[in-house]
């Protein structure tokens, strides 16, 4: 891989158990990273955990520690890289929890961040069904989600003890899917729109009850 990139990418999984298969996969998608001239932010999932959603407890304490600190490095960084593994169907609980306290925050810490989701699973369908439930709050939040993702099937196999991949080829694709998200990162960073805008708008007329808007001229963000 040629050494190109000149952008930031926090990447963490969305399990709380040490040496998930997720985290094995993050490991490696931080080392193409890397290897492309990148620099990594690596995260745990238990650096941002957070007690369930409570709008009267955020009235009372506010954004607990965990989703401020996932808001920090998503803000301190060009892009994410986001390990989810698949729960019945659908994206862990809580990682869903862990989104809707950061969106919280302002400015909104997921809008123009680049993200690109992968999965690791033991089962055939490689944990794909939960990447899509999760690009629906990303996405919404106003984060930029590659349309590609990679997930892995039958990965307590296809993982080797080295942190690779076994199969010669599937490592290509997985180099290769990278190395093109990256291209994309950069050039949103080193070209970017002049202003952009997200609006999370929910069909109804303009209220200034109900408006969430955020503007920003990104020569100056």
């Amino acid at each position: 891989m040629t050494q190109r990139c000149t952008v930031t990418v926090l990447v963490f999984a969305a399990s709380l158990r040490a040496q998930s298969l997720n985290d094995r996969l993050a490991t490696l998608a931080a080392r193409a990273v890397e290897q492309l001239g990148g620099t990594v932010e690596r995260a745990a999932m238990r650096d941002f955990d957070c007690p369930s959603y409570d709008g009267d407890e955020e009235g009372r304490g506010g954004t607990p520690p965990g989703a401020r600190r996932l808001g920090e490095r998503l803000l301190a960084t060009d892009a994410f890289i986001l390990a989810s593994p698949e729960y019945n169907a659908s994206m862990p609980g809580v990682l869903k929890n862990a989104i809707d306290w950061t969106s919280r925050i302002r400015p909104q810490p997921f809008v123009r961040r680049q993200g690109l989701l992968m999965s690791a699973s033991p089962s055939m369908v490689g944990g794909n069904r939960g990447l899509w439930s999760l690009r629906v709050p990303l996405e919404h939040l106003g984060a930029r989600i590659y349309p590609d993702m990679f997930s892995l099937a039958q990965a307590h196999q296809a993982l080797g003890d080295d942190g690779r991949l076994k199969d010669s080829k599937l490592q290509e694709r997985f180099d290769s899917t990278i190395s093109c998200w990256l291209q994309l990162v950069e050039a949103a960073k080193h070209y970017p729109e002049m202003k952009t805008r997200w609006v999370e708008f929910l069909g109804e007329r303009p209220d200034g009850a109900t408006d969430r808007v955020e503007e920003v001229d990104v020569r100056t963000a």
